[in-house]
């Protein structure tokens, strides 16, 4: 019998993740509930992704802004610090602000213009080119990029987020020093104390810094390791965190990799089917109207069974119909294609009939998938299940 659906992605519910809870075993029978109610069966090579928050909350993966504060102060002397490259976002940066500003007398917070590393926007380019400002050797001060620029407010949150981030350092006791530029050594100019929060360029403006003989710590590297008793990320530090409370982080999850296998052997145990399984965050896509890379977190996905690794290894079907057998059409055309799908070699990198295909990690692929499909609000669907993702146009 012929299958006429390909790729099937589900939102999955499952109750609430309370710290202490046993994912792996609600996640294994929350799938199994939902193939039982929704009346469709698990196979081979099935993914299921498990959106972080939920690892991190029954994890208990939380760190109060007081923390962060003080494992700022015990790194960098607790006087002035400069921030640099931060991204635009009340949820992902502003808490972890005010916590950083708990450990400084003053933070010189410096802006990266006229976008962030993921594109949330403090200007547009056109301002940009209406004031003759080049952004790449152009430094402002505050008074400079408001007589310039006057107040400017994201088109989304309707924050000015100047005004907004000022507001946080102050509320948390410190002074504050507002700078503009997109070159890492400009902040030498003010402290040689320093907290780079650029997300995945961190390496590179680490480097640069501590080439001018700076004392440089990255988000990665604050609460890298607990502080009086806090969560922690070993590898991520204070990356893909999210604001909790009003005075508390949820970290990235820690050690998820136990956890993937784990459901993943149940699994196998309870249906005879061997799953892959994933821990996915951000999907790394970008919004064609805001211009933002959603890509957040450090990585798409933190933890994930061997299955998933690698890329896809796949032809593209309308370079074999427009080309290779531009002369067949109907059943002769479905053969022809079909066959050389079942004869293509086990890597096509390089070869013409594969351009056009997406050259990304598989996790990348299936984690914006999953990203997508679980969104970020009350869909209340934290595992997705994910069918037919690597069958193609031969299987039946």
């Amino acid at each position: 019998m012929t299958r006429n659906i390909g790729t099937v992605a589900r939102g999955v519910r499952c109750p609430i993740i309370r710290q202490g809870d046993d994912l792996s075993e609600m996640v294994v029978n929350s799938v199994i509930e939902a193939a039982k109610t929704d009346g469709f069966e698990l196979g081979d090579r099935d993914v299921i992704g498990i959106t972080e928050s939920i690892v991190a909350r029954s994890q208990g993966n939380y760190a109060s802004i007081s923390a962060i504060g003080q494992d700022v102060k015990n790194k960098l002397g607790g006087e002035t610090v400069g921030v640099i490259f931060p991204i635009l976002s009340r949820n992902r940066f502003a808490i972890c602000l005010k916590g950083i500003a708990l450990g400084a007398k003053k933070v010189v917070l410096m802006l990266s213009y006229p976008r962030d590393e993921v594109g949330n926007q403090l200007l547009t380019e056109d301002q940009l080119e209406e004031k003759g400002v080049d952004p790449y050797s152009t430094v402002l001060s505050l008074e400079e990029y408001r007589n310039l620029f006057g107040e400017n407010i994201h088109p989304f949150t309707g924050v000015d987020y100047v005004d907004y981030y000022s507001e946080v350092v102050r509320s948390a006791g410190a002074e504050v020093e507002i700078v503009f530029a997109n070159h890492a050594v400009e902040i030498l100019n003010y402290t040689t104390n320093v907290i780079n929060c650029d997300i995945h360029t961190r390496r590179r403006t680490s480097r640069i810094l501590k080439d001018k003989g700076a004392k440089v710590y990255g988000m990665d590297e604050i609460l890298n390791e607990s502080v009086d008793g806090s969560g922690f990320n070993t590898k991520y530090g204070l990356l893909g965190s999210n604001k909790s409370t009003e005075d508390s982080v949820k970290l990235f999850p820690n050690d998820c990799m136990d956890l993937v296998y784990d459901i993943q052997k149940k699994l196998l145990e309870k249906t005879g089917k061997h799953i892959e399984v994933m821990v996915y965050g951000d999907g790394a896509f970008k919004d064609p109207v805001g211009q933002i890379w959603e890509l957040a977190d450090p990585v798409v996905s933190p933890a994930y069974t061997d299955g998933l690794e690698g890329t896809p290894n796949e032809l593209k079907l309308k370079y074999l119909a427009d080309n290779d057998f531009n002369d067949l059409s109907g059943q002769a055309l479905k053969d022809a294609i079909s066959d050389r799908i079942k004869a293509k070699d086990e890597s096509l990198v390089g070869k013409m009939e594969s351009e056009g295909t997406t050259p990304r990690r598989l996790t990348d692929l299936i984690g914006s998938l999953c990203d997508l499909t679980s969104g970020s609000g009350d869909k209340g669907t934290p595992i997705v299940l994910v069918q037919g993702y690597f069958d193609n146009y031969t299987n039946n």
